[in-house]
């Protein structure tokens, strides 16, 4: 009787959420089933029971998604189906993770090892879930304040669940020579969030060197300001990596910023020195 009603809340609960619109944001946890390790050619079943085991614990220890096992995992949002085979001394471990709302096959995974314990289980683990939604950590009112030898230049801005962005305060400043001017902005706008595992993520500086930059997403804010300055009354970034803290109440965008204001008493090999917020703290 109670596992027939743990499956009917179950059931219930992942038909509430599997109907909400695809374009809201949430910051519940996705749940991901793991289907007990198929032992293909040459495999034993008790290794491909050890490693289920393996990474059901490691998925289970990020607290980023809810993990369902047996019975449960096919009523997941999302399902690992995964193979273990040997091939002469080589152990290969493949997985294909799959979207149960349509079937979809989200990607596909493959490590290889001389030896069942060289399987990485964090590394398989990461790619096997590395599209399926994470939690949006940016959800919330956050503050972000810059410190000017004439003043302060803050912004406060609320990113709802719906993707839109309530801009309470923008302030926008440039300096001409002596003269400091700044602007108290608000307005609205819309973002784009894609969260996963903490990553190294490989990019190009604007020299083309390349960088390796640690991100817990990546995310574009497009804002209509007013009583802004005129070059910040539009801003859409693109691309910018958001890396959290540990308790997820303060972020740096680490790539990009969100533009605020401009220093035009500079140097003749610099003479604009751009302002960005890039460090934020949650308030509410």
């Amino acid at each position: 009787m109670k596992r027939i009603l743990t499956l009917l809340f179950f059931c219930a609960f992942f038909s509430v959420i599997l109907g909400k619109t695809p374009a809201v944001y949430a910051q519940r946890l996705s749940s991901v089933g793991i289907i007990s390790f198929e032992a293909a050619t040459n495999a034993l079943e008790q290794d491909a029971a050890n490693l289920t085991m393996q990474v059901v614990q490691e998925l289970s220890s990020w607290g980023t998604m809810i993990i369902l096992t047996g019975s449960e995992a096919e009523i997941a949002e999302y399902v690992v189906r995964s193979t273990l085979s040997r091939q002469g001394n080589t152990f290969t471990l493949s997985a294909r993770t799959i979207e149960t709302s349509t079937g979809r096959t989200l990607n596909e995974t493959r490590e290889q090892a001389q030896y069942i314990s060289g399987i990485s289980i964090f590394d398989f683990s990461a790619k096997a879930v590395e599209n399926v939604p994470f939690p949006n950590y940016l959800l919330g009112k956050w503050q972000s304040t810059i410190n000017l030898p004439d003043g302060q230049v803050t912004a406060v801005i609320e990113f709802r669940s719906n993707r839109t962005v309530h801009v309470e305060q923008y302030e926008t400043w440039e300096r001409r020579q002596n003269n400091a001017l700044k602007y108290e902005g608000y307005g609205s706008g819309s973002y784009r969030y894609t969260g996963y595992l903490r990553r190294n993520v490989a990019l190009r500086d604007s020299s083309g060197n390349p960088r390796r930059i640690t991100a817990d997403a990546t995310v574009g804010i497009s804002l209509n300001l007013e009583e802004a300055l005129t070059e910040y009354k539009t801003i859409n970034q693109g691309g910018m990596l958001l890396l959290f803290n540990e308790t997820k109440n303060s972020f740096e965008i680490v790539w990009g910023g969100l533009p605020c204001g401009a220093n035009y008493q500079g140097t003749s090999e610099t003479p604009s020195e751009r302002l960005f917020f890039t460090r934020f703290n949650k308030i509410q």
